[in-house]
Protein backbone atom coordinates (compact mmCIF):
# COMPACT_ATOMS: atom_id res chain seq x y z
CA UNK A 1 0.00 0.00 0.00
CA UNK A 2 1.27 3.15 -0.85
CA UNK A 3 0.25 7.08 -0.29
CA UNK A 4 -1.27 8.96 -3.20
CA UNK A 5 1.25 11.47 -4.96
CA UNK A 6 1.58 15.05 -4.12
CA UNK A 7 -1.10 16.93 -4.88
CA UNK A 8 -1.22 20.86 -6.82
CA UNK A 9 -1.48 22.10 -3.15
CA UNK A 10 0.63 20.16 -1.29
CA UNK A 11 1.09 19.86 2.26
CA UNK A 12 4.06 18.74 4.03
CA UNK A 13 4.84 18.57 7.83
CA UNK A 14 8.10 18.09 9.62
CA UNK A 15 8.87 16.00 12.59
CA UNK A 16 12.06 15.43 14.59
CA UNK A 17 11.39 11.87 15.41
CA UNK A 18 15.19 11.64 16.32
CA UNK A 19 18.16 14.81 16.44
CA UNK A 20 16.61 18.40 16.48
CA UNK A 21 17.90 21.04 14.39
CA UNK A 22 19.58 23.45 17.44
CA UNK A 23 23.41 22.88 16.30
CA UNK A 24 25.34 24.75 12.85
CA UNK A 25 24.51 23.87 10.21
CA UNK A 26 21.33 21.52 10.32
CA UNK A 27 19.70 24.67 12.12
CA UNK A 28 20.59 26.79 9.43
CA UNK A 29 19.91 24.63 6.53
CA UNK A 30 16.27 23.82 7.94
CA UNK A 31 15.86 27.46 8.32
CA UNK A 32 16.50 27.71 4.81
CA UNK A 33 14.80 25.03 3.72
CA UNK A 34 11.24 26.57 5.57
CA UNK A 35 11.69 29.50 3.47
CA UNK A 36 12.45 27.45 0.23
CA UNK A 37 9.05 25.82 0.74
CA UNK A 38 7.19 28.67 1.64
CA UNK A 39 8.29 30.09 -1.20
CA UNK A 40 7.04 27.27 -3.77
CA UNK A 41 3.69 27.83 -1.62
CA UNK A 42 3.93 24.16 0.02
CA UNK A 43 1.62 24.26 3.42
CA UNK A 44 4.55 23.19 6.08
CA UNK A 45 3.23 22.58 9.46
CA UNK A 46 6.01 22.74 11.90
CA UNK A 47 6.49 19.80 14.49
CA UNK A 48 7.00 20.84 18.23
CA UNK A 49 10.48 19.39 18.31
CA UNK A 50 11.75 20.49 15.21
CA UNK A 51 14.31 22.98 17.23
CA UNK A 52 14.69 21.31 20.25
CA UNK A 53 17.19 19.23 21.86
CA UNK A 54 15.30 17.69 25.12
CA UNK A 55 16.06 14.02 25.24
CA UNK A 56 19.45 12.21 25.54
CA UNK A 57 20.62 12.39 22.01
CA UNK A 58 17.33 13.58 20.64
CA UNK A 59 14.72 16.40 20.24
CA UNK A 60 12.57 14.82 23.10
CA UNK A 61 11.67 11.84 25.03
CA UNK A 62 10.81 8.90 22.96
CA UNK A 63 7.49 9.59 24.15
CA UNK A 64 6.75 12.92 22.77
CA UNK A 65 8.60 12.28 19.79
CA UNK A 66 6.07 9.43 18.84
CA UNK A 67 3.32 12.20 20.03
CA UNK A 68 4.69 14.40 17.19
CA UNK A 69 4.63 11.82 14.54
CA UNK A 70 0.89 10.71 15.73
CA UNK A 71 -0.06 14.01 15.15
CA UNK A 72 1.62 14.65 11.71
CA UNK A 73 0.00 11.28 10.68
CA UNK A 74 -3.21 12.18 11.13
CA UNK A 75 -3.15 15.63 10.08
CA UNK A 76 -4.17 17.03 6.13
CA UNK A 77 -0.34 16.70 5.62
CA UNK A 78 0.06 14.64 2.20
CA UNK A 79 4.10 14.03 3.43
CA UNK A 80 6.36 13.65 6.54
CA UNK A 81 9.54 14.44 6.59
CA UNK A 82 12.31 13.77 9.20
CA UNK A 83 14.28 17.29 9.76
CA UNK A 84 17.50 14.88 11.07
CA UNK A 85 18.92 11.33 11.75
CA UNK A 86 20.55 10.83 14.88
CA UNK A 87 21.39 8.13 17.57
CA UNK A 88 18.50 6.56 20.26
CA UNK A 89 15.32 6.98 17.30
CA UNK A 90 14.84 3.13 18.16
CA UNK A 91 13.56 4.55 21.82
CA UNK A 92 10.25 6.15 20.13
CA UNK A 93 9.64 2.37 18.94
CA UNK A 94 7.66 1.33 22.52
CA UNK A 95 5.17 4.42 21.50
CA UNK A 96 4.84 4.28 18.17
CA UNK A 97 1.14 3.19 17.01
CA UNK A 98 1.48 1.14 14.34
CA UNK A 99 -2.03 0.34 14.68
CA UNK A 100 -3.28 3.92 13.97
CA UNK A 101 -0.98 4.28 11.45
CA UNK A 102 -2.45 0.96 9.34
CA UNK A 103 -6.47 2.33 10.02
CA UNK A 104 -5.67 5.67 9.06
CA UNK A 105 -4.57 6.66 5.21
CA UNK A 106 -0.92 6.48 4.47
CA UNK A 107 1.27 9.24 4.08
CA UNK A 108 4.53 9.11 2.64
CA UNK A 109 7.04 9.75 5.63
CA UNK A 110 10.35 10.49 4.20
CA UNK A 111 13.54 9.48 6.55
CA UNK A 112 17.24 9.15 6.19
CA UNK A 113 20.15 7.32 8.61
CA UNK A 114 18.63 6.87 12.03
CA UNK A 115 15.23 7.30 10.27
CA UNK A 116 15.15 3.52 9.22
CA UNK A 117 13.81 2.70 12.37
CA UNK A 118 10.26 4.16 10.95
CA UNK A 119 11.17 3.96 7.37
CA UNK A 120 11.49 0.33 7.87
CA UNK A 121 9.11 -0.22 10.23
CA UNK A 122 5.93 1.03 9.01
CA UNK A 123 6.94 -0.62 5.79
CA UNK A 124 7.47 -4.19 7.37
CA UNK A 125 4.84 -3.66 10.15
CA UNK A 126 2.07 -1.77 8.23
CA UNK A 127 2.87 -2.84 4.72
CA UNK A 128 2.92 0.66 3.60
CA UNK A 129 5.52 2.27 1.53
CA UNK A 130 8.27 4.52 2.72
CA UNK A 131 10.86 6.57 1.20
CA UNK A 132 15.18 6.29 2.29
CA UNK A 133 15.75 9.93 1.13
CA UNK A 134 17.52 13.17 2.21
CA UNK A 135 15.81 14.68 5.41
CA UNK A 136 14.60 18.02 5.59
CA UNK A 137 17.82 20.46 5.94
CA UNK A 138 19.43 19.34 2.48
CA UNK A 139 16.39 21.07 0.78
CA UNK A 140 17.92 24.15 1.38
CA UNK A 141 19.46 24.67 -1.93
CA UNK A 142 17.55 25.54 -4.99
CA UNK A 143 16.84 24.58 -7.55
CA UNK A 144 16.91 21.09 -6.13
CA UNK A 145 19.49 18.84 -7.51
CA UNK A 146 21.24 14.97 -7.40
CA UNK A 147 19.74 13.27 -4.27
CA UNK A 148 17.15 16.48 -3.18
CA UNK A 149 15.46 16.63 -6.72
CA UNK A 150 15.26 13.01 -6.78
CA UNK A 151 13.28 12.87 -3.20
CA UNK A 152 11.06 15.33 -3.96
CA UNK A 153 10.08 13.94 -7.26
CA UNK A 154 9.56 10.64 -6.25
CA UNK A 155 6.71 12.21 -3.68
CA UNK A 156 5.85 13.73 -7.31
CA UNK A 157 5.47 10.47 -8.86
CA UNK A 158 8.44 9.90 -10.84
CA UNK A 159 9.24 6.30 -11.17
CA UNK A 160 12.64 5.81 -12.98
CA UNK A 161 15.99 6.61 -11.24
CA UNK A 162 19.53 6.43 -11.78
CA UNK A 163 22.96 6.57 -10.09
CA UNK A 164 24.72 10.22 -10.45
CA UNK A 165 28.47 8.92 -11.48
CA UNK A 166 29.91 11.29 -8.82
CA UNK A 167 30.03 11.41 -5.24
CA UNK A 168 32.02 13.39 -2.58
CA UNK A 169 34.35 11.37 0.30
CA UNK A 170 34.25 14.74 2.76
CA UNK A 171 31.59 17.10 3.27
CA UNK A 172 32.74 21.19 3.38
CA UNK A 173 30.64 22.09 6.56
CA UNK A 174 32.42 25.67 7.24
CA UNK A 175 29.75 27.82 5.88
CA UNK A 176 26.20 25.78 6.11
CA UNK A 177 25.46 26.59 2.40
CA UNK A 178 28.77 25.35 0.44
CA UNK A 179 28.31 23.53 -2.51
CA UNK A 180 28.96 19.90 -2.98
CA UNK A 181 32.31 18.68 -4.37
CA UNK A 182 31.97 15.78 -6.12
CA UNK A 183 34.78 14.96 -6.69
CA UNK A 184 34.64 11.18 -6.62
CA UNK A 185 33.94 8.63 -9.33
CA UNK A 186 31.38 6.18 -9.11
CA UNK A 187 32.62 2.63 -9.95
CA UNK A 188 29.99 0.02 -9.41
CA UNK A 189 31.09 -3.64 -8.90
CA UNK A 190 28.60 -6.27 -9.73
CA UNK A 191 28.47 -9.33 -8.38
CA UNK A 192 26.67 -12.60 -9.63
CA UNK A 193 24.48 -10.15 -12.36
CA UNK A 194 23.64 -11.59 -15.25
CA UNK A 195 20.47 -10.14 -16.16
CA UNK A 196 17.76 -7.29 -14.40
CA UNK A 197 16.22 -8.55 -11.76
CA UNK A 198 12.93 -7.44 -9.56
CA UNK A 199 10.79 -7.53 -6.24
CA UNK A 200 10.00 -5.36 -3.55
CA UNK A 201 12.40 -3.07 -1.90
CA UNK A 202 13.15 -2.69 1.65
CA UNK A 203 15.93 -1.77 3.74
CA UNK A 204 18.06 0.75 4.97
CA UNK A 205 20.79 1.85 7.62
CA UNK A 206 22.66 -1.42 8.53
CA UNK A 207 23.33 -0.34 12.05
CA UNK A 208 20.01 0.57 12.99
CA UNK A 209 18.89 -2.85 11.08
CA UNK A 210 20.57 -4.92 13.25
CA UNK A 211 19.24 -2.81 16.32
CA UNK A 212 15.90 -3.81 15.23
CA UNK A 213 16.37 -7.12 14.35
CA UNK A 214 14.86 -9.77 16.70
CA UNK A 215 13.13 -7.06 18.68
CA UNK A 216 9.20 -7.61 19.02
CA UNK A 217 9.15 -4.64 16.16
CA UNK A 218 11.27 -7.14 13.42
CA UNK A 219 8.34 -8.17 11.21
CA UNK A 220 10.63 -8.72 8.47
CA UNK A 221 9.78 -12.89 7.88
CA UNK A 222 6.03 -11.66 8.29
CA UNK A 223 6.74 -9.03 5.32
CA UNK A 224 8.77 -11.56 3.32
CA UNK A 225 5.99 -14.25 3.45
CA UNK A 226 3.43 -11.90 2.42
CA UNK A 227 5.23 -10.58 -0.60
CA UNK A 228 6.70 -14.44 -1.50
CA UNK A 229 5.36 -13.86 -4.64
CA UNK A 230 7.37 -11.11 -5.53
CA UNK A 231 10.31 -11.36 -3.98
CA UNK A 232 12.13 -9.37 -1.98
CA UNK A 233 15.44 -7.08 -2.63
CA UNK A 234 17.66 -5.46 0.14
CA UNK A 235 19.27 -1.92 -0.07
CA UNK A 236 21.73 -1.89 2.63
CA UNK A 237 24.16 1.05 3.58
CA UNK A 238 26.20 1.47 6.97
CA UNK A 239 26.91 4.49 9.01
CA UNK A 240 29.43 4.02 11.98
CA UNK A 241 29.91 0.20 11.20
CA UNK A 242 33.16 -0.54 10.56
CA UNK A 243 34.13 -3.67 8.08
CA UNK A 244 34.28 -6.01 10.83
CA UNK A 245 31.08 -4.40 12.19
CA UNK A 246 29.55 -4.51 8.40
CA UNK A 247 30.21 -8.55 8.89
CA UNK A 248 28.48 -9.17 12.11
CA UNK A 249 25.24 -7.56 11.22
CA UNK A 250 24.79 -9.12 8.12
CA UNK A 251 25.53 -12.63 9.81
CA UNK A 252 22.81 -11.10 12.01
CA UNK A 253 19.95 -10.36 9.82
CA UNK A 254 21.08 -13.37 7.25
CA UNK A 255 20.51 -16.03 10.18
CA UNK A 256 17.53 -14.34 11.57
CA UNK A 257 15.97 -15.45 7.88
CA UNK A 258 15.90 -11.51 6.72
CA UNK A 259 17.05 -12.82 3.10
CA UNK A 260 15.02 -15.79 2.62
CA UNK A 261 13.14 -15.04 -0.83
CA UNK A 262 15.99 -12.61 -1.59
CA UNK A 263 15.98 -11.86 -5.44
CA UNK A 264 18.95 -9.34 -5.01
CA UNK A 265 21.01 -7.00 -2.97
CA UNK A 266 21.97 -2.83 -3.45
CA UNK A 267 24.54 -2.04 -1.08
CA UNK A 268 25.45 1.91 -1.00
CA UNK A 269 29.19 3.12 0.07
CA UNK A 270 29.94 3.09 3.63
CA UNK A 271 30.89 6.29 5.67
CA UNK A 272 33.82 4.37 6.77
CA UNK A 273 35.07 4.20 3.25
CA UNK A 274 38.30 3.37 3.43
CA UNK A 275 38.54 1.31 6.90
CA UNK A 276 40.72 -2.20 6.69
CA UNK A 277 39.47 -3.19 10.18
CA UNK A 278 42.14 -6.30 10.41
CA UNK A 279 42.70 -6.22 6.83
CA UNK A 280 38.94 -6.53 5.07
CA UNK A 281 37.14 -3.79 3.60
CA UNK A 282 33.52 -3.00 3.16
CA UNK A 283 33.24 -4.21 0.12
CA UNK A 284 34.71 -7.29 0.91
CA UNK A 285 32.45 -7.88 4.01
CA UNK A 286 29.07 -7.99 1.79
CA UNK A 287 30.67 -10.36 -1.09
CA UNK A 288 32.14 -13.09 1.91
CA UNK A 289 28.52 -12.89 3.76
CA UNK A 290 25.99 -13.04 0.82
CA UNK A 291 27.45 -14.29 -2.44
CA UNK A 292 26.05 -17.84 -1.52
CA UNK A 293 22.94 -16.69 -1.73
CA UNK A 294 23.63 -16.80 -5.46
CA UNK A 295 21.52 -13.46 -6.81
CA UNK A 296 22.96 -10.25 -7.78
CA UNK A 297 24.72 -8.01 -5.30
CA UNK A 298 25.69 -4.66 -6.91
CA UNK A 299 28.04 -2.75 -4.63
CA UNK A 300 29.65 0.57 -3.92
CA UNK A 301 26.32 2.74 -5.87
CA UNK A 302 25.32 6.08 -4.77
CA UNK A 303 23.65 5.39 -1.81
CA UNK A 304 24.68 6.36 1.25
CA UNK A 305 26.20 8.84 3.44
CA UNK A 306 28.64 9.69 1.88
CA UNK A 307 26.57 12.45 -0.94
CA UNK A 308 24.55 11.88 -3.51
CA UNK A 309 22.41 9.23 -2.12
CA UNK A 310 19.21 7.96 -4.43
CA UNK A 311 15.95 7.78 -3.10
CA UNK A 312 14.59 4.47 -2.20
CA UNK A 313 10.74 3.63 -1.95
CA UNK A 314 10.94 1.26 0.78
CA UNK A 315 8.65 -1.52 0.18
CA UNK A 316 8.06 -0.19 -3.53
CA UNK A 317 8.09 -2.85 -6.26
CA UNK A 318 10.94 -1.99 -8.85
CA UNK A 319 13.29 -3.76 -11.66
CA UNK A 320 16.81 -3.19 -10.72
CA UNK A 321 19.45 -3.10 -14.21
CA UNK A 322 23.08 -2.46 -14.57
CA UNK A 323 24.29 -1.10 -17.30
CA UNK A 324 27.00 0.97 -18.39
CA UNK A 325 28.47 1.34 -14.82
CA UNK A 326 25.18 3.02 -13.33
CA UNK A 327 22.41 1.27 -11.61
CA UNK A 328 18.60 1.71 -12.93
CA UNK A 329 15.37 1.67 -10.51
CA UNK A 330 12.02 1.21 -12.25
CA UNK A 331 8.83 1.88 -10.00
CA UNK A 332 6.22 -0.31 -10.79
CA UNK A 333 3.06 0.79 -9.37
Amino acid sequence: MKAKYLSNNKKIALVAPSFGCTTSPYNERLLKTIEIFNKLNIDINIGENCFKNEGIAASNTPLLRANEFHKAWLSNSEAIISVGGGETMIEILEHIDFQLIKNNPPKWFVGFSDNTNLTYTITTNCDIETIYGTNAPNFCRYPFSYDTLDTYLMLEGKKEFKGYGKWQLNEDKSDPFNDYNFDMETKIIAKNYNKAFEGRLIGGCLDCLASICGTKYDKTKEYIKLHKDEGIIFFLEACELSSIGIRRALFQLKNAGWFDNIKGFIIGRSMNYYDESFGTISTQAYCDLLSDLNVPILLDIDLGHLSPSIPMRCGGYAKIEYKENNIFITYKD
